[in-house]
């Protein structure tokens, strides 16, 4: 009976305009915009966002929720800049090329969402898939699945033969030739074409493969794939539509070549040179360095079979590259952004980026600052993402330990919050 009535008098309230307000008791708070961590903070949630940042713990009023963190270490939700959601590495995937179809797909990404929201991650871009990843950025919208934030390039774009040419490696007659529908091109007037596909198919971004890549089934993993009139049309016709551009791209060649032709980021950035750290800065162009891919790939490929005879020596030459390359350009002052090409690796893995960052010379607190502030200036929701503060979505996770003294801290994720739901809470 008590129940009864204690609901009834919430749904009174809130048809007379009262709303039940979250407050969040946090043993520090990492301030991700001056680097500062403040003990003793109070959030307080309202619907959405948040309402206040106060110091000390303030009591919530009747009627409103407590969380008790004071023995956590509270930070805003984290960004991923480079996801693959759609699938996960492992033995011998290249024939699921030929026996998965959509729907079985889609129930894949439903797991490794949840297990990404679940690991500290509330917001990702997810940087090309079959286009599935476009219908799971609509069902997590909708509060049919449990996931991050996604914004999505839906399919990358890709030049013939190319990272990203779906067909690959096909038989002969089942390769064709794909064109701006599938996400390959060739020449300015395909590059309008395929941008303005992806837009009909409800892409939030764009992503190009400027090089070749590592796990794509051609010999060069490095190669200059785009012409510079090729990017520039690209980045022109993102432009019509609001998008950026993200570039994969390992050999210095083509990261030049995307630099000047003005995409937003530069993802992997393997073998860039002192020209294009320069170019970058000059540019103010994002990297993305995803070590924790290199590292992943170079040990897998240490398995007899993981991998196809043409991608094995590839993960093995390139990946153990990154972290170095990495270091270079962090200390050459390249704006950096956090990223990590999960599904490479496991899912929920993610933080382990953290960590290689701060083992090639970044702090601790630039390392989250790179997830946090930097990765929400990339994708150009600074207003609502990246931080606590007052009017800004409420994405919130919270963990065991300082991560400012001890980065793996950052795999031990104890809550999360997502747009003002509690997505996790261990006890």
């Amino acid at each position: 009976m008590k129940k009864w009535l204690f609901a009834a008098a919430l749904l009174l309230g809130a048809q007379a305009g009262f709303s039940q307000k979250t407050y969040i008791h946090c043993g520090q708070l990492i301030d991700v915009k001056t680097g500062k961590v403040l003990p003793s903070m109070t959030i307080v949630v309202e619907g959405k966002k948040v309402s206040s940042v106060t110091n000390g713990y303030v009591q919530p009023g009747s009627g409103d929720r407590l969380i008790d963190l004071k023995s956590k270490t509270v930070m805003p939700g984290l960004i991923d800049m480079h996801v693959h959601l759609e699938s996960e590495t492992k033995k011998g995937a290249v024939a699921d090329r030929f026996t998965t179809n959509p729907p079985d797909i889609a129930f894949g990404s439903i797991k490794f969402a949840n297990i990404t929201l679940q690991s500290g991650f509330t917001t990702v871009r997810d940087l090309g898939g079959s286009g599935v990843n476009i219908a799971l950025r609509n069902a997590v919208a909708r509060g049919e699945v449990q996931g991050p934030r996604i914004f999505t390039a839906g399919k990358s774009i890709a030049t013939t033969g190319g990272h990203a040419d779906p067909t690959n490696a096909y038989r002969k007659d089942l390769m064709g030739d794909p064109g701006p529908l599938e996400g390959v091109i060739n020449g300015p007037e395909d590059a309008y074409h395929a941008v303005r596909q992806r837009y009909k198919d409800g892409a939030d971004c764009i992503k190009i493969t400027a090089t070749g890549g590592v796990l794509s089934q051609a010999k060069n993993g490095a190669n200059p794939q785009f012409t510079e009139e090729e990017v520039k049309a690209i980045v022109a016709a993102a432009g019509d539509y609001g998008f950026k551009v993200a570039a994969h791209a390992h050999g210095t060649e083509g990261i030049k070549r995307a630099i000047r032709g003005g995409v937003s980021s530069i993802e992997h950035g393997t073998f860039m040179d002192d020209e294009a750290i320069e170019l970058m800065k000059k540019m103010g162009t994002y990297f993305v360095p995803t070590i924790i891919a290199g590292k992943s790939t170079a040990d897998s490929a240490k398995i007899p079979g993981y991998y196809t005879e043409i991608v094995t020596p590839k993960a093995l030459s390139t990946g153990p590259k990154m972290q170095a390359t990495f270091a270079k350009a962090y200390k050459a002052g390249v704006k950096i952004a956090f990223g990590t090409d999960a599904g490479v690796f496991a899912h929920g893995k993610n933080w382990l980026e953290f960590v290689y960052m701060t083992e090639a010379g970044m702090p601790a607190i630039e390392a989250i600052q790179s997830a946090t502030v930097a990765a929400a200036d990339l994708l150009g929701a600074t207003e609502t993402l990246g931080s606590i503060e007052t009017g800004k979505m409420a994405d919130i996770i919270a963990v065991e330990g300082d991560p400012i003294k001890d980065i793996k801290s950052m795999g031990k994720v104890r809550f999360v919050m997502k747009e003002g739901v509690v997505y996790r809470q261990d006890k």
